[in-house]
């Protein structure tokens, strides 16, 4: 099977601020071409033995297969949750403008 070229990352986090923050560093690193916060959720999860319930903005990054481990090594070392969300989700079809747009964005760029 072929590994998607784009994928969306989801990620979550307990204030708008802390969205905003991770949104933010992820676009200036070109890790992903833009970054849609969602608020809030409500949470529902088991943790340690119990179960919490939290609410939450979710964080939606628009990027390429490339740049995933980056993304997801950026968002563990950024994040304060002991076990943060990260979920990529592969994006099968999508406006070839949009998606050269996203390639573009997340393009490493060249060092001197």
């Amino acid at each position: 099977m072929t590994e998607p070229a784009w994928l969306t990352v989801l990620t979550t986090t307990d204030s708008e601020e802390k969205a905003r923050v991770l949104a933010r560093d992820v676009v200036e690193a070109r890790l992903a071409a833009c970054a849609q916060i969602s608020a809030p959720v409500t949470s529902v999860y088991r943790w340690q033995d119990a179960v919490e319930t939290a609410e939450e903005w979710q964080v939606l990054f628009k990027t390429t297969s490339a740049r995933y481990d980056e993304l997801e090594a950026h968002l563990v070392a950024a994040h304060d949750y002991a076990t943060p969300e990260i979920i990529a989700m592969p994006v099968v079809r999508g406006s070839e403008r949009y998606l050269a747009w996203v390639t573009a964005e997340t393009a490493p760029t060249a060092t001197l």
